[in-house]
């Protein structure tokens, strides 16, 4: 069986053997469609249009689009470079651990765990809100947002157990439902020459991204609209010949997901009528914003096939997240870190089970706070722990950008490049840092009504600590176990380059 090694303490210590995932598991199309999964086309643009349309960049919104996709493209020809060269199911923490280092690279792998942990919670809350909503219109039947909640965690535990192959298929499925249906919104729309005011050519100016009542909120939920893109390396040491299939994927789920965001918003916006559009995306039923041209344009079919997408979208994105973070916390298992027994991977599947059932406790527990606090699966559990991911994420993808600029420096004289390895990392290092700075001083308006919750005033303080604490656990490592320091963040699997089957 081949092992995983780090290359840099392997002369030293000798290469440890770890329990693997299983190899060849997935092909470039499941790792698309894995990373399209956790950004839920459908619920991104059902859950964030009507707050960017509304709050933010108003009849902009598809100039952001544009930006953001412009902005994440750059950062993602730097990230992709790292990939070709570093294949580990840690992602974001052994880039930077090979950057800037196993210190950073601990506090970033912490960090990027804790986003991941909490998203799936943040999707469980929204999932539970779409289907409720679902129920009760179709069935009449009302039941409590919690047994929706419960339902999800459960299969989701289910399907995580196997390996990725199955779960890519389900996800597979329910992406190309919802995939369609937004371009049947859209194509509809363009096809019948725009709503009461023809089409908004002018809604597509680039300069538009920076204009709006918010401009800030309103880029800082264009940018959330991605967040899951980058969870392709996380799959490289399952997926066949992951040195030209992440870079591939990564790059394809972009720009799909670029095009996919702005031509849907150009369309919504022209399909209502921009005064329309803003009047309904502050109103009472902000989903009117696509349902009432899905009556007038697709027939009320579409309508109900709407409520049940939503449904699926937002399970398909809990599912893929859930995927990300049981890899994260096999990533820093299978090094000894936190509980050893996290690194174990099943017997027959390849799966890393362990850390999964370890991530669908942790869900349950977040989930189960906010139920015990009585709060509201929209518009608490779903909106706070999802500004509370971005923000940790999006601090992870600062560190990315500047860890490749250093990587390469350092190493790999034959790939290095003025855009690939420079200039495209550091436009995106920036870019993050600028969506970081309109996250924190937009975070009040971000958060709605949900602001004046306690937990609100918690999360700066909860990223903060995180990172702090990551940084203090890999000094006292680096102290008292330097042996385990030196495999802390550097495990990568050798023979991916040959696993071409």
């Amino acid at each position: 069986m081949p092992t995983v090694q780090d290359p840099v303490a392997a002369s030293t210590t000798g290469p440890p053997n770890v329990q693997r995932l299983k190899a060849n598991s997935v092909g470039l199309a499941g790792v698309v469609f894995m990373a399209l999964a956790t950004a839920a086309p459908i619920t991104a643009m059902t859950g964030n249009l009507p707050v960017i349309v509304g709050g933010g960049s108003g009849t902009h919104a598809p100039a952001a689009f544009l930006f953001v996709t412009v902005v994440l493209t750059v950062f993602t020809v730097g990230y992709v470079s790292m990939a070709r060269h570093i294949t580990t199911a840690g992602a974001f923490y052994g880039f930077v651990s090979h950057g800037l280092g196993r210190v950073v690279g601990m506090a970033s792998g912490l960090l990027a765990v804790l986003a991941y942990v909490v998203f799936e919670a943040s999707i469980v809350g929204i999932f539970a809100y779409f289907a409720q909503q679902a129920f009760a219109a179709q069935f009449g039947l009302h039941w409590a947002w919690q047994v929706f909640a419960l339902a999800m965690l459960a299969v989701t535990a289910v399907l995580s157990y196997f390996d990725l192959e199955v779960a890519s298929k389900v996800l597979g499925v329910f992406l190309v439902g919802e995939v369609v249906m937004l371009v049947l919104l859209a194509g509809s729309v363009l096809a019948h020459g725009g709503g009461p005011a023809g089409l908004q050519v002018g809604t597509l100016n680039p300069t538009g991204a920076f204009a709006g009542v918010n401009a800030g909120v309103g880029l800082f939920f264009c940018f959330w609209s991605w967040i899951g893109f980058e969870s392709t390396a996380m799959y490289g040491e399952e997926s066949r010949n992951p040195k030209r299939i992440i870079p591939r994927a990564t790059l394809l789920a972009v720009l799909v997901l670029g095009v996919l965001y702005t031509f849907v918003t150009w369309m919504v916006l022209s399909g209502n009528g921009p005064a329309a559009a803003l009047t309904v995306a502050n109103g009472a039923n902000p989903l009117d914003l696509f349902l009432a041209p899905a009556q007038t344009y697709l027939g009320h079919w579409a309508v109900t096939a709407f409520q049940w997408l939503m449904c699926t979208s937002a399970f398909a994105c809990g599912m893929a997240f859930h995927q990300c973070a049981s890899r994260y916390l096999y990533a820093i298992g299978r090094e000894g870190f936190l509980h050893p027994a996290l690194g174990r991977t099943h017997p027959r599947h390849g799966s890393p089970h362990v850390a999964s059932f370890a991530q669908t406790a942790i869900a349950l527990a977040v989930v189960g706070g906010f139920w015990a606090a009585g709060q509201d699966p929209y518009v608490s559990l779903y909106t706070l722990t999802a500004i509370l991911g971005t923000l940790a994420l999006l601090v992870v993808q600062t560190l990315c950008s500047f860890a490749v600029i250093v990587y390469f420096r350092r190493n790999h004289p034959e790939s290095r490049h003025w855009f690939r390895t420079f200039t495209a990392p550091l436009l995106g290092g920036l870019g993050m840092l600028a969506a970081i700075v309109l996250l924190v001083v937009n975070l009040d308006t971000a958060a709605g009504a949900a602001s004046k919750i306690f937990f609100f005033k918690l999360i700066p303080w909860i990223v903060a600590a995180v990172f702090a604490g990551g940084i203090a656990l890999a000094l006292y490592m680096r102290a008292r176990h330097p042996e385990k320091y030196e495999v802390m963040g550097r495990l990568v699997v050798e023979d991916s380059q040959e696993r071409n089957a």
